[in-house]
């Protein structure tokens, strides 16, 4: 294979660098789509190379040359990839495929298990007050989703406050956010590489969810004030956090508050624009490695094509 067939397996490593400047630079929606689809297109694009390296091993045993009568003597000498590449490239496939398998069976688990608590919460209305003392908020989705806020939350914050957590998780809710971060773990999953993106998103569909409430309160300062309320109410109780693997909240996953305070400071700066060059430079990447992949493709096919002919 050409060098540039294997250039999908290090396009990841730039979209890790890229990861944080994206997330800070870009207007949320858009970073959390553009992330998402990077982040699928580049695992897409490697996993691709993985499995023609190892399909170019394969066909190097004499089992399988023989079967599908390949010649022995073109398969040696046209070889496009080296066995260390192709034993390589067959040991990562695996390992992303077990990887993946679990992932999916996990997080589909949790999706369903957020659902059914989901359908079960008491009233048609889609939000729900319990009685809990400790401040908590977050989003379940489901057919349909529910947003769960204790009497803990609501007394920690003043009407305004209250007012824009909801608007908030409603954003979450009706964006269908864990979606996204559903599909860049899963992306993460078969290529670790890209687990900075996936974390990328996880902070992104939080930003998404303040500038929702920032432009539906028209106050980006009191949201920031409320989001550090939350954090400060919710710390007070975090002991008690029973929050749902597949539920979204206003601080976030509960084991990463770290986040927070990148928010504030971004709701007490100027609303994000999103810089030309950044769109441009990662549209270049994601196109570069379709491309590579393509070419991959190509490649084992003339080859494959060629030793069968002989």
């Amino acid at each position: 294979m050409h060098l540039a067939v294997y250039l999908p397996l290090l396009f990841p490593v730039l979209a890790a660098l890229a990861a944080g400047p994206l997330s800070r630079r870009l207007e949320p929606r858009l970073a959390t789509w553009l992330m998402t689809i990077a982040a699928l297109v580049l695992a897409t694009s490697s996993t691709l190379v993985l499995g023609l390296l190892a399909l170019s091993g394969l066909v190097r045993i004499p089992l399988v040359a023989a079967l599908k009568d390949y010649s022995p003597d073109v398969i040696a000498r046209e070889d496009p990839a080296a066995w260390p590449a192709a034993l390589a490239g067959a040991i990562l496939l695996t390992l992303a495929a077990i990887a993946t398998v679990r992932l999916t069976t996990r997080r589909t688990g949790a999706l369903w298990s957020a659902a059914l608590e989901a359908a079960c919460l008491p009233g048609p209305d889609p939000v729900v007050v319990t009685d809990d003392d400790s401040a908590d908020a977050y989003t379940m989705p489901g057919l349909p989703g529910r947003i769960v806020i204790s009497h803990g939350m609501l007394d920690a914050l003043d009407p305004a406050g209250q007012q824009i957590l909801l608007a908030h998780e409603h954003a979450h809710l009706d964006h269908h956010h864990y979606a996204f971060i559903s599909l860049s773990q899963l992306a993460a999953a078969a290529n670790p590489l890209l687990r900075p993106l996936a974390g990328a998103v996880a902070y992104t569909v939080e930003r998404w969810a303040d500038e929702h409430a920032a432009q539906h309160t028209g106050n980006r300062r009191a949201v920031a004030e409320t989001v550090a309320k939350a954090a400060v109410a919710t710390k007070r109780t975090r002991a008690r956090r029973r929050i749902p693997p597949a539920a979204l909240g206003i601080l976030g996953r509960p084991a990463t508050p770290g986040p927070v305070p990148r928010r504030v400071a971004a709701l007490l700066s100027p609303p994000p624009h999103s810089p030309p060059v950044l769109l441009l430079a990662a549209s270049m990447l994601l196109a570069a490695s379709g491309l590579c992949a393509l070419e991959a493709v190509h490649d084992l096919h003339q080859f494959l094509e060629l030793a069968h002919a002989h």
